[in-house]
């Protein structure tokens, strides 16, 4: 087939949430591999297949670089873009892999986007065509030595920006040696387990009850020996953790908005929590997940504005405001361990690519990633309005929706607590199953709970449900709680 009329035959879906060069990744080498695109042949350069898609032509560049560095195409200058010549030949479409088993399917199917599905930003809002001019612009002008191992603390141009960006935003003022970059929030997480845990005389860590859910399983998995601290109106209750235990080691907090209750750490508790990490002589790991998001007024300062760097590791990621797809989170060390963190990720747990962190750094210096939160931020206001107004509406008999003044959910208490149907299941579980039946992903709050849960709720985000759809969302929930036990 010539390579203008297959270029012809090329679809690419900007509805998906796959970026736009992904999919030409993904259609290319499947064009290679099944014997459609035979070796040698000359691909359309990227100007012209890029005015034939309708993209960028920084989308084909990134794409076709991608595939070099893979060993699909050659570029030869004038000879133009071609697949490579040295490629066995290919015979008709490769045989399908065996369909995953349904035990396999959630570690290895990509996961689709469905409505009120916790964790995630807005996919639709991403700035795709800008991320891939920049990004194919930092892959063009590496030098030589970005190709080397480079810095276990990460890349000092992109700590630098995270610094500048923080010192304005979240009230740290931090010097970039403080800054590892680590592979996301969940890197961030096994670094300060694998660096700090094995050290400590006490395993005890005070952990938020209700918090967040994979944080929980993943300290527990490291070794931690968690002690559940309640939530109220002013955040976790330092008291009662002084009480429970006294000599933990570490405290794991999310001071600005509570994962998942929303309350903000009150100025007398975060004085007493630190009081109390300094006379304990422990570690507060705060988790800043999505403090830029708040709807009312400036977002609210990072706990460890207020430390001095002494006792508080900050940790932060580009999940919640960019794409989780990026895996690329930070920590903001004291000063004293910033030092020893890195020797441990220089062994255990080096930094993301070189490629990624050079482009987060560009987007960061240019000021798209200021802009972008702030337009994500009006949009999300309007998504959480729309929302709120919907499910009133449509299933207000069974959930009181709690005001949010911030963050990317809402919650949905349950009005009537009957017993569950089996005695084992709460009834947010129940409901929350019928609704996943239905198409939606709500979470039940009793599985954030570390020990007895204290009330039924629905946690349901808001960032992926455009305002136009808010409603049907509203009368699926509610067409799905009309039968919980099916």
């Amino acid at each position: 087939m010539p390579a203008a009329e297959w270029a012809c035959t090329l679809e690419l879906d900007r509805r998906c949430g796959e970026p736009m060069y992904r999919q030409l990744v993904t259609r290319l080498r499947e064009g290679i591999l099944d014997g459609r695109l035979p070796a040698g042949m000359r691909l359309p350069s990227t100007r012209a297949l890029a005015t034939q898609l309708n993209t960028a032509r920084g989308t084909v560049e990134l794409a076709y670089e991608l595939l070099a560095a893979e060993g699909f195409i050659e570029t030869r200058g004038a000879a133009g873009t071609r697949i490579n010549a040295r490629l066995p030949p290919q015979h008709g479409p490769t045989k399908p892999a065996p369909a995953p088993s349904a035990d396999s399917a959630s570690v290895s199917a990509p996961i689709a986007v469905a409505p009120l599905q916790m964790g995630l930003p807005a996919l639709d809002l991403f700035p795709r065509k800008l991320w891939a001019r920049v990004a194919s612009h930092e892959g063009r002008v590496l030098a030589a030595e970005a190709f080397s191992y480079g810095d276990a603390q990460g890349q000092f141009r992109l700590r630098h920006a995270i610094a500048g960006y923080l010192a304005i935003a979240r009230g740290i003022d931090c010097d970039p040696a403080r800054i590892i970059i680590t592979n996301g929030y969940h890197g961030a997480l096994g670094l300060l387990m694998t660096a700090l845990l094995p050290a400590t005389a006490s395993r005890s860590i005070w952990f938020e009850d209700p918090g967040y859910r994979r944080a929980r399983d993943a300290l527990r998995l490291a070794g931690a020996q968690l002690v559940g601290v309640p939530i109220d109106d002013e955040g976790l209750d330092v008291d009662a953790g002084v009480a429970k235990a006294p000599r933990a080691c570490m405290a794991f907090v999310t001071p600005s908005h509570q994962a998942p209750l929303g309350v903000s750490l009150s100025l007398p508790r975060r004085l007493a929590l630190l009081d109390w990490a300094v006379r304990a002589n422990a570690w507060v790991v705060e988790d800043d997940y999505d403090g830029e998001f708040r709807y009312s007024g400036r977002p609210l300062p990072a706990l460890a504005s207020l430390d001095g760097g002494e006792r508080v590791l900050y940790v932060g990621s580009f999940s919640k405001v960019l794409a989780p797809g990026l895996r690329l989170g930070y920590i903001v060390a004291p000063p004293t361990l910033a030092g020893h963190l890195a020797k441990v990720a220089a062994l255990l747990a080096p930094p993301p690519a070189l490629t990624l962190q050079e482009s987060i750094a560009a987007f960061i210096e240019a000021g798209h990633f200021s802009r972008h939160i702030r337009r994500m931020r009006a949009a999300y206001a309007v998504r959480r309005d729309a929302l709120a107004a919907a499910l009133h509406r449509r299933v207000g008999g069974v959930l009181d929706i709690s005001p949010s003044v911030g963050g990317m959910h809402l919650i949905g208490w349950l009005r009537e607590c009957s017993a569950p149907r089996d005695g084992s299941l709460a009834n947010d579980v129940l409901l929350a199953r019928a609704a996943v039946r239905s198409g939606l992903a709500p979470d039940a709050l009793s599985q954030w709970y570390l020990h007895q849960r204290r009330r039924d709720a629905l946690l349901m985000s808001f960032t992926n449900v455009l305002p136009e759809r808010a409603d049907d969302v509203a009368v699926k929930l509610a067409t799905a709680f009309e039968r919980p036990y099916a």
